[in-house]
Protein backbone atom coordinates (compact mmCIF):
# COMPACT_ATOMS: atom_id res chain seq x y z
CA UNK A 1 0.00 0.00 0.00
CA UNK A 2 1.29 3.62 -1.26
CA UNK A 3 -0.02 6.10 1.02
CA UNK A 4 0.49 9.95 -0.28
CA UNK A 5 2.90 11.54 2.81
CA UNK A 6 3.90 14.50 0.63
CA UNK A 7 1.47 16.21 -1.48
CA UNK A 8 -1.36 19.18 -1.23
CA UNK A 9 -4.77 16.53 -0.60
CA UNK A 10 -2.58 15.47 2.00
CA UNK A 11 -1.48 18.25 3.69
CA UNK A 12 -4.51 19.51 4.00
CA UNK A 13 -5.43 17.16 6.94
CA UNK A 14 -2.64 14.49 7.52
CA UNK A 15 -4.15 13.26 10.52
CA UNK A 16 -6.78 10.42 9.15
CA UNK A 17 -3.59 8.75 7.61
CA UNK A 18 -1.62 9.17 10.20
CA UNK A 19 -3.84 6.91 12.04
CA UNK A 20 -4.27 4.61 9.98
CA UNK A 21 -0.75 4.12 9.75
CA UNK A 22 -0.40 4.35 13.94
CA UNK A 23 -3.20 1.41 13.72
CA UNK A 24 -1.91 -0.57 10.95
CA UNK A 25 1.94 0.16 9.94
CA UNK A 26 3.03 2.10 12.64
CA UNK A 27 6.50 1.81 11.33
CA UNK A 28 6.11 2.10 7.09
CA UNK A 29 8.47 1.65 4.44
CA UNK A 30 8.92 3.59 1.40
CA UNK A 31 11.56 3.42 -1.22
CA UNK A 32 13.60 6.44 -1.28
CA UNK A 33 15.45 7.69 -4.36
CA UNK A 34 18.90 6.42 -3.31
CA UNK A 35 17.95 2.66 -3.62
CA UNK A 36 17.37 2.82 0.65
CA UNK A 37 14.30 2.85 2.52
CA UNK A 38 12.60 5.65 4.10
CA UNK A 39 10.95 4.27 7.16
CA UNK A 40 7.83 6.52 8.39
CA UNK A 41 6.86 5.97 12.34
CA UNK A 42 4.33 6.78 13.93
CA UNK A 43 3.29 5.43 17.43
CA UNK A 44 4.29 8.15 19.97
CA UNK A 45 6.33 5.35 22.10
CA UNK A 46 8.12 4.18 19.47
CA UNK A 47 9.00 8.22 18.08
CA UNK A 48 9.83 9.36 21.61
CA UNK A 49 12.74 6.12 22.17
CA UNK A 50 14.09 7.43 18.48
CA UNK A 51 13.87 10.58 19.49
CA UNK A 52 16.39 9.31 22.42
CA UNK A 53 18.14 7.29 20.73
CA UNK A 54 21.11 9.08 19.19
CA UNK A 55 23.54 5.99 18.83
CA UNK A 56 21.33 3.82 16.51
CA UNK A 57 19.69 7.17 14.74
CA UNK A 58 21.93 9.55 13.58
CA UNK A 59 21.90 13.10 11.99
CA UNK A 60 24.76 12.91 9.88
CA UNK A 61 24.15 9.85 6.87
CA UNK A 62 27.93 9.76 7.03
CA UNK A 63 28.10 7.99 10.30
CA UNK A 64 26.38 4.84 8.86
CA UNK A 65 28.87 4.26 6.23
CA UNK A 66 31.93 2.04 6.35
CA UNK A 67 35.49 3.58 6.29
CA UNK A 68 35.35 2.30 2.49
CA UNK A 69 32.01 3.27 1.79
CA UNK A 70 32.75 6.63 3.13
CA UNK A 71 35.84 7.25 0.76
CA UNK A 72 33.99 6.17 -2.10
CA UNK A 73 30.96 8.28 -1.47
CA UNK A 74 30.64 11.43 -3.56
CA UNK A 75 31.88 15.22 -2.20
CA UNK A 76 28.92 17.15 -0.50
CA UNK A 77 28.51 20.33 -2.90
CA UNK A 78 29.30 23.21 -0.98
CA UNK A 79 25.63 24.51 -1.01
CA UNK A 80 24.49 21.43 1.04
CA UNK A 81 26.89 22.27 3.62
CA UNK A 82 26.36 25.95 3.72
CA UNK A 83 22.62 24.83 4.54
CA UNK A 84 23.08 22.05 6.67
CA UNK A 85 26.31 21.51 8.45
CA UNK A 86 24.86 22.77 11.65
CA UNK A 87 24.07 20.90 14.56
CA UNK A 88 20.60 19.86 14.16
CA UNK A 89 22.23 17.71 11.32
CA UNK A 90 25.30 16.49 13.51
CA UNK A 91 25.75 13.54 15.82
CA UNK A 92 28.25 13.83 19.12
CA UNK A 93 30.73 15.20 19.18
CA UNK A 94 30.64 17.79 16.70
CA UNK A 95 26.75 18.47 17.90
CA UNK A 96 28.17 18.65 21.51
CA UNK A 97 30.58 21.15 20.69
CA UNK A 98 28.31 23.17 18.52
CA UNK A 99 25.73 23.50 20.91
CA UNK A 100 27.50 23.99 23.45
CA UNK A 101 29.25 27.10 22.00
CA UNK A 102 25.48 28.89 20.85
CA UNK A 103 23.88 27.75 24.46
CA UNK A 104 26.55 30.22 25.77
CA UNK A 105 25.19 32.90 23.24
CA UNK A 106 21.19 32.08 23.39
CA UNK A 107 20.28 31.52 26.88
CA UNK A 108 17.11 31.50 28.94
CA UNK A 109 17.90 35.08 30.60
CA UNK A 110 18.09 36.55 26.97
CA UNK A 111 14.46 35.07 26.49
CA UNK A 112 13.27 36.17 29.05
CA UNK A 113 14.42 39.34 28.66
CA UNK A 114 12.34 39.89 25.69
CA UNK A 115 8.71 40.03 27.29
CA UNK A 116 8.38 43.88 26.79
CA UNK A 117 9.55 44.56 23.53
CA UNK A 118 7.99 41.01 22.01
CA UNK A 119 4.69 42.60 23.19
CA UNK A 120 5.50 45.95 22.05
CA UNK A 121 5.93 44.13 18.11
CA UNK A 122 2.79 42.52 18.42
CA UNK A 123 1.41 46.05 19.38
CA UNK A 124 2.44 47.93 16.13
CA UNK A 125 1.53 45.03 13.51
CA UNK A 126 -1.53 45.52 15.00
CA UNK A 127 -2.03 49.57 15.13
CA UNK A 128 -1.67 48.92 11.35
CA UNK A 129 -4.23 46.58 10.78
CA UNK A 130 -6.77 47.05 13.73
CA UNK A 131 -8.92 49.54 11.73
CA UNK A 132 -9.47 47.84 8.95
CA UNK A 133 -10.96 45.54 9.89
CA UNK A 134 -9.34 42.48 8.74
CA UNK A 135 -5.96 40.93 7.54
CA UNK A 136 -4.46 38.13 6.32
CA UNK A 137 -3.03 36.75 9.99
CA UNK A 138 0.16 34.92 8.60
CA UNK A 139 1.50 38.02 6.66
CA UNK A 140 0.36 40.74 8.76
CA UNK A 141 1.04 39.26 12.09
CA UNK A 142 2.53 35.85 12.70
CA UNK A 143 5.49 36.34 9.93
CA UNK A 144 6.87 39.61 10.73
CA UNK A 145 6.75 39.36 14.59
CA UNK A 146 9.16 36.17 15.21
CA UNK A 147 11.16 37.29 12.38
CA UNK A 148 11.82 41.15 13.50
CA UNK A 149 12.25 39.28 17.00
CA UNK A 150 15.19 37.13 16.24
CA UNK A 151 16.65 39.61 13.33
CA UNK A 152 16.94 42.30 16.28
CA UNK A 153 18.43 39.33 18.39
CA UNK A 154 20.65 38.63 15.51
CA UNK A 155 21.72 42.51 15.15
CA UNK A 156 20.22 42.58 11.36
CA UNK A 157 19.42 45.90 10.14
CA UNK A 158 15.86 47.02 9.88
CA UNK A 159 16.32 47.40 6.15
CA UNK A 160 17.36 44.04 5.36
CA UNK A 161 14.82 42.17 7.25
CA UNK A 162 12.51 41.47 4.31
CA UNK A 163 15.21 39.56 2.28
CA UNK A 164 15.30 36.63 4.54
CA UNK A 165 11.90 35.44 4.04
CA UNK A 166 13.82 34.42 0.62
CA UNK A 167 16.76 33.04 2.59
CA UNK A 168 14.31 31.04 5.06
CA UNK A 169 12.73 29.70 2.14
CA UNK A 170 15.97 28.36 0.62
CA UNK A 171 17.05 26.80 4.27
CA UNK A 172 13.76 24.54 3.98
CA UNK A 173 13.78 23.53 0.96
CA UNK A 174 15.03 19.79 1.43
CA UNK A 175 19.01 19.43 0.05
CA UNK A 176 17.33 16.22 -1.89
CA UNK A 177 15.71 18.49 -4.54
CA UNK A 178 18.83 20.75 -4.74
CA UNK A 179 19.67 18.21 -7.58
CA UNK A 180 16.38 18.48 -9.62
CA UNK A 181 16.76 20.75 -12.15
CA UNK A 182 19.88 22.87 -13.11
CA UNK A 183 17.64 25.92 -12.57
CA UNK A 184 16.34 25.36 -9.49
CA UNK A 185 19.82 24.87 -9.01
CA UNK A 186 20.77 27.45 -9.85
CA UNK A 187 18.10 29.96 -8.03
CA UNK A 188 18.92 28.18 -4.80
CA UNK A 189 22.67 29.11 -5.37
CA UNK A 190 22.36 32.49 -6.25
CA UNK A 191 20.04 32.79 -2.72
CA UNK A 192 22.96 31.38 -0.95
CA UNK A 193 25.26 33.25 -2.08
CA UNK A 194 23.66 36.32 -1.40
CA UNK A 195 23.24 35.38 2.08
CA UNK A 196 27.14 34.18 2.58
CA UNK A 197 28.12 37.83 1.00
CA UNK A 198 25.96 39.33 3.08
CA UNK A 199 26.69 37.76 6.09
CA UNK A 200 30.52 38.05 5.45
CA UNK A 201 29.58 41.80 5.66
CA UNK A 202 28.23 41.90 8.58
CA UNK A 203 30.83 39.63 10.10
CA UNK A 204 33.66 41.76 9.14
CA UNK A 205 31.76 44.75 11.36
CA UNK A 206 31.03 42.70 14.19
CA UNK A 207 34.57 41.80 14.59
CA UNK A 208 35.60 45.51 14.28
CA UNK A 209 32.67 46.76 16.34
CA UNK A 210 31.27 43.98 18.40
CA UNK A 211 27.48 44.99 19.72
CA UNK A 212 25.42 43.21 22.45
CA UNK A 213 23.81 41.50 19.43
CA UNK A 214 23.73 37.54 18.92
CA UNK A 215 26.18 37.38 15.61
CA UNK A 216 28.66 39.83 18.09
CA UNK A 217 28.15 36.34 20.87
CA UNK A 218 28.65 34.04 18.28
CA UNK A 219 31.73 35.46 16.53
CA UNK A 220 33.33 35.57 20.15
CA UNK A 221 32.02 32.37 21.82
CA UNK A 222 34.66 29.79 23.04
CA UNK A 223 34.70 26.30 24.78
CA UNK A 224 38.15 25.37 25.89
CA UNK A 225 39.63 27.84 22.80
CA UNK A 226 37.30 26.37 20.31
CA UNK A 227 35.35 28.59 17.83
CA UNK A 228 32.77 28.54 14.97
CA UNK A 229 34.44 28.43 11.65
CA UNK A 230 33.39 30.36 8.44
CA UNK A 231 31.03 27.68 7.14
CA UNK A 232 29.66 26.69 10.65
CA UNK A 233 28.77 30.08 11.26
CA UNK A 234 27.15 30.06 8.41
CA UNK A 235 25.03 26.79 8.93
CA UNK A 236 24.02 27.83 12.73
CA UNK A 237 23.27 31.62 11.21
CA UNK A 238 20.78 29.59 8.63
CA UNK A 239 19.75 27.52 11.33
CA UNK A 240 18.73 29.95 13.83
CA UNK A 241 16.76 31.82 11.25
CA UNK A 242 14.38 29.07 10.69
CA UNK A 243 14.43 28.04 14.49
CA UNK A 244 14.28 31.43 15.39
CA UNK A 245 11.08 32.17 13.31
CA UNK A 246 9.20 29.58 11.22
CA UNK A 247 8.42 27.34 14.10
CA UNK A 248 6.84 30.57 15.60
CA UNK A 249 5.27 31.61 12.45
CA UNK A 250 3.50 28.22 12.62
CA UNK A 251 2.57 27.84 15.79
CA UNK A 252 0.71 31.75 16.08
CA UNK A 253 -1.00 30.53 12.68
CA UNK A 254 -2.05 26.80 13.39
CA UNK A 255 -2.95 28.01 17.07
CA UNK A 256 -5.04 31.10 15.66
CA UNK A 257 -7.00 28.54 13.27
CA UNK A 258 -7.51 26.26 15.98
CA UNK A 259 -9.12 28.74 18.42
CA UNK A 260 -11.44 30.15 15.35
CA UNK A 261 -12.06 26.81 14.38
CA UNK A 262 -13.01 26.18 18.12
CA UNK A 263 -15.18 29.40 18.84
CA UNK A 264 -15.93 27.37 22.67
CA UNK A 265 -11.86 26.92 23.23
CA UNK A 266 -11.61 30.61 21.69
CA UNK A 267 -14.43 31.85 24.27
CA UNK A 268 -12.68 30.39 27.46
CA UNK A 269 -9.39 31.56 26.74
CA UNK A 270 -10.99 35.18 26.34
CA UNK A 271 -12.80 34.35 29.54
CA UNK A 272 -9.66 33.22 31.57
CA UNK A 273 -6.76 34.60 29.87
CA UNK A 274 -4.16 32.58 32.53
CA UNK A 275 -4.97 29.50 30.05
CA UNK A 276 -3.05 30.32 27.92
CA UNK A 277 0.32 28.56 28.99
CA UNK A 278 -1.98 25.57 28.16
CA UNK A 279 -3.18 26.66 25.49
CA UNK A 280 -0.10 26.95 23.54
CA UNK A 281 0.81 23.55 24.79
CA UNK A 282 -2.18 21.95 23.19
CA UNK A 283 -2.37 23.76 20.09
CA UNK A 284 1.55 22.34 20.30
CA UNK A 285 -0.04 18.81 20.79
CA UNK A 286 -2.76 19.23 18.34
CA UNK A 287 -1.30 21.23 15.18
CA UNK A 288 2.33 21.80 16.14
CA UNK A 289 4.81 23.89 14.14
CA UNK A 290 6.64 20.85 12.89
CA UNK A 291 5.25 17.44 11.59
CA UNK A 292 7.77 15.54 11.04
CA UNK A 293 11.48 15.68 13.08
CA UNK A 294 14.47 16.52 10.83
CA UNK A 295 15.87 12.87 9.54
CA UNK A 296 17.89 10.51 11.14
CA UNK A 297 19.52 7.23 9.58
CA UNK A 298 19.71 4.02 11.07
CA UNK A 299 23.67 3.02 12.19
CA UNK A 300 23.33 -0.16 12.09
CA UNK A 301 20.32 -2.39 11.31
CA UNK A 302 17.10 -2.54 13.56
CA UNK A 303 13.99 -4.96 13.99
CA UNK A 304 10.88 -2.88 15.23
CA UNK A 305 7.39 -3.63 15.52
CA UNK A 306 7.55 -6.71 12.90
CA UNK A 307 10.31 -4.51 10.51
CA UNK A 308 14.01 -4.36 10.11
CA UNK A 309 15.40 -1.52 9.52
CA UNK A 310 18.72 -1.32 7.51
CA UNK A 311 21.44 0.17 8.36
CA UNK A 312 21.64 3.18 6.26
CA UNK A 313 18.07 3.68 5.81
CA UNK A 314 16.28 7.20 6.20
CA UNK A 315 13.62 7.37 9.61
CA UNK A 316 11.13 9.93 9.50
CA UNK A 317 9.49 10.49 13.08
CA UNK A 318 5.84 12.07 12.64
CA UNK A 319 5.52 13.72 16.01
CA UNK A 320 2.38 14.54 14.38
CA UNK A 321 1.48 11.16 14.51
CA UNK A 322 2.90 10.84 18.18
CA UNK A 323 1.17 13.46 19.33
CA UNK A 324 -2.33 11.65 18.37
CA UNK A 325 -1.76 8.85 19.34
CA UNK A 326 -4.54 7.50 21.72
CA UNK A 327 -2.67 5.62 23.86
CA UNK A 328 -1.18 8.04 25.45
CA UNK A 329 -4.31 11.44 24.79
CA UNK A 330 -7.51 10.98 25.76
CA UNK A 331 -9.49 12.15 23.21
CA UNK A 332 -6.35 13.04 20.87
CA UNK A 333 -8.38 14.41 18.33
CA UNK A 334 -10.52 16.99 20.42
CA UNK A 335 -8.83 20.68 20.89
CA UNK A 336 -8.98 21.08 24.67
CA UNK A 337 -6.78 24.10 26.60
CA UNK A 338 -7.23 22.92 29.46
CA UNK A 339 -5.53 19.61 28.84
CA UNK A 340 -3.66 17.83 31.54
CA UNK A 341 -0.52 16.43 31.61
CA UNK A 342 0.27 17.20 27.79
CA UNK A 343 3.55 15.40 27.56
CA UNK A 344 3.75 16.12 23.74
CA UNK A 345 6.46 16.15 21.36
CA UNK A 346 6.02 19.00 19.54
CA UNK A 347 9.98 20.33 20.26
CA UNK A 348 10.83 16.94 20.14
CA UNK A 349 13.55 14.97 22.67
CA UNK A 350 16.71 14.04 24.16
CA UNK A 351 19.77 15.82 22.36
CA UNK A 352 18.39 17.33 19.97
CA UNK A 353 15.63 19.49 21.48
CA UNK A 354 14.72 22.59 20.00
CA UNK A 355 16.78 25.48 21.07
CA UNK A 356 14.53 27.67 19.87
CA UNK A 357 11.33 26.66 21.78
CA UNK A 358 11.46 28.90 25.00
CA UNK A 359 11.43 31.68 22.67
CA UNK A 360 8.77 30.26 20.32
CA UNK A 361 6.42 29.82 23.41
CA UNK A 362 6.83 33.30 24.37
CA UNK A 363 6.17 34.86 21.58
CA UNK A 364 3.05 32.55 20.85
CA UNK A 365 1.80 33.49 24.30
CA UNK A 366 1.95 36.95 23.69
CA UNK A 367 0.52 37.45 20.39
CA UNK A 368 -2.33 34.88 21.10
CA UNK A 369 -2.96 37.28 24.36
CA UNK A 370 -2.56 40.40 22.01
CA UNK A 371 -4.90 39.28 19.49
CA UNK A 372 -7.54 38.04 21.62
CA UNK A 373 -7.53 41.30 23.68
CA UNK A 374 -7.06 43.58 20.78
CA UNK A 375 -9.32 41.64 18.76
CA UNK A 376 -12.35 40.46 20.30
CA UNK A 377 -14.49 39.56 17.56
CA UNK A 378 -12.07 37.70 15.61
CA UNK A 379 -12.89 34.82 12.66
CA UNK A 380 -12.26 33.38 9.78
CA UNK A 381 -12.94 35.54 6.69
CA UNK A 382 -12.81 31.97 4.18
CA UNK A 383 -13.90 28.39 5.03
CA UNK A 384 -11.69 26.51 5.84
CA UNK A 385 -11.70 24.10 3.82
CA UNK A 386 -10.24 26.76 1.09
CA UNK A 387 -7.06 27.29 3.11
CA UNK A 388 -3.47 26.10 1.67
CA UNK A 389 -1.36 24.35 3.48
CA UNK A 390 2.35 24.45 2.76
CA UNK A 391 3.85 21.05 0.95
CA UNK A 392 7.22 21.37 3.32
CA UNK A 393 7.58 17.75 4.30
CA UNK A 394 8.58 18.63 8.31
CA UNK A 395 6.48 21.69 8.68
CA UNK A 396 2.95 22.17 9.43
CA UNK A 397 1.72 25.62 8.12
CA UNK A 398 -0.44 27.42 6.51
CA UNK A 399 -0.04 30.07 3.10
CA UNK A 400 -2.17 32.39 3.98
CA UNK A 401 -4.83 32.93 6.88
CA UNK A 402 -7.57 35.58 6.29
CA UNK A 403 -9.60 36.70 9.19
CA UNK A 404 -12.04 39.36 10.54
CA UNK A 405 -12.93 41.34 12.80
CA UNK A 406 -14.98 44.58 13.99
CA UNK A 407 -13.39 47.40 13.66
Amino acid sequence: MKLDLFGPHFKTNPHPTYAQLRATQPVYRRDAANGKSIWFVTRYDDVAALLRDHARFVKDVRNTLTPVERSAAPITPDLVNQLSNHMLNLDPPDHTRLRTLVNKAFTAGVVSQLSGRIGSIADTLLDKVQRQGHMDLIDDFAFPLPITVIAELLGIPARDRARFRSWSDAFITPSVNLGRGAKKYLKMRRRMEDFTGYLRQIFVERRAQPRADLISLLLGAEEAGDRLSEEELFSMMSLLIVAGHETAVNLIGNGVLALLLHPEQQALLQAQPALIESAVEEILRYEGPVERATMRFAAEDVPMADQLIRRGDAVSLVLAAADRDPAHFAAPDTFDITRHPNRHLGFGLGIHYCLGAPLARLEAKIALTTLLARLPTLRLAASAETLRWRTIPILRGLHHLPVRWEP
